[in-house]
């Protein structure tokens, strides 16, 4: 699986008192990224990743993702800009439209989701490379501002999508995309073709979410990824069955890797259910170096 990254999330169900052990741990079992989740009502994404590149030496963290329309892109970018300074080449930042039945629920819901995305990924982008930025955008308003301490590496901006105008959108705007759970090898080659479409080159990295199960016994892996990947199908609207995961024993489980890599997946990242997640993700590791 040569320079394919394999990453895990920090699931958001999971509290996050015991976070900064979990990344230790996943770490030293080699993994390339740690991803950390911002939901509304779970946990703040800027602050668990900070708690995890403080825990951690090497580790790539990943944001997946900021809500645009919950974030003013001016203090994203500080928030953004503090970290890549103290941790830089470790961070990557993931940036969305949001769940838009939450953002009603705190009353920022945009007019134009797509072009507050747009927007927001532009400004913040300009002001991470140290630019002064003036906006008068559709949805964004910024007037003359810079950072005072921009990163000398400044972290990719990706943009977590799924419909065909956003992926556009991410081809156009995004340093990378990231690709919700369910998505399989044959999805990957349609989002790639929208990516292009909108401008992405050679070097726009495709970052992917999976459901992931491991374990020696199929029914019980099949049980346990049930209730995931019938919601989950249900919000992809399509059949259960269809919804991708990375599971069965861990030479399986890391075959499916594989066949998201040769399908155009820079990074692929393991949303563990059932017990034990990081004896699971051992175990994949090791499958994987095998």
């Amino acid at each position: 699986m040569t320079n394919l990254r394999i990453g895990v999330m920090y699931d958001r169900d999971w509290v996050p008192e015991e976070l900064p052990a979990f990344a230790r741990r996943a770490e030293a079992l080699g993994a390339d990224d740690l991803w950390v989740v911002e939901d509304l009502r779970w946990n703040g994404g800027v602050s668990a990743a900070a708690v995890a590149l403080g825990a951690t030496e090497r580790l790539r963290v990943g944001i997946g993702i900021a809500p645009a329309p919950l974030r003013s892109p001016a203090l994203l970018a500080m928030e953004l800009a503090t970290l890549a300074r103290v941790f830089p080449g470790r961070l990557v930042a993931g940036i969305g439209h949001g769940v838009r039945e939450w953002m009603e629920q705190v009353g920022v819901a945009p007019r134009s989701p797509l072009a507050l995305l747009e927007e927001t990924i532009t400004a913040v982008r300009a002001l991470l490379h140290g630019e002064r930025v003036t906006v008068d955008g559709r949805e964004v308003r910024i007037n003359g501002i810079e950072l005072v301490h921009p990163p000398a590496e400044p972290p990719p901006l990706v943009a977590g999508v799924v419909r065909p105008r956003s992926l556009e959108l991410s081809g156009r705007v995004a340093d990378g995309t990231l690709i919700a759970e369910g998505h399989g090898p044959r999805d990957l080659e349609r989002i790639r073709a929208l990516l292009a479409k909108g401008g992405a080159g050679d070097d726009h990295t495709l970052n992917v979410f999976a459901f992931a199960c491991v374990g020696d016994d199929p029914e019980e892996v099949a049980r346990t990824l049930h209730p995931h990947t019938e919601g989950h199908g249900a919000w992809l609207g399509r059949p259960q069955e269809e919804v991708f995961t990375v599971s069965g024993d861990a030479a399986g489980a890391a075959a499916r890797i594989d066949a998201l890599r040769e399908s155009g997946a820079d990074t692929v990242v393991l949303r563990f259910v059932g017990a034990e997640p990081l004896r699971q993700l051992e175990a994949v590791l090791e499958a994987a170096r095998r």
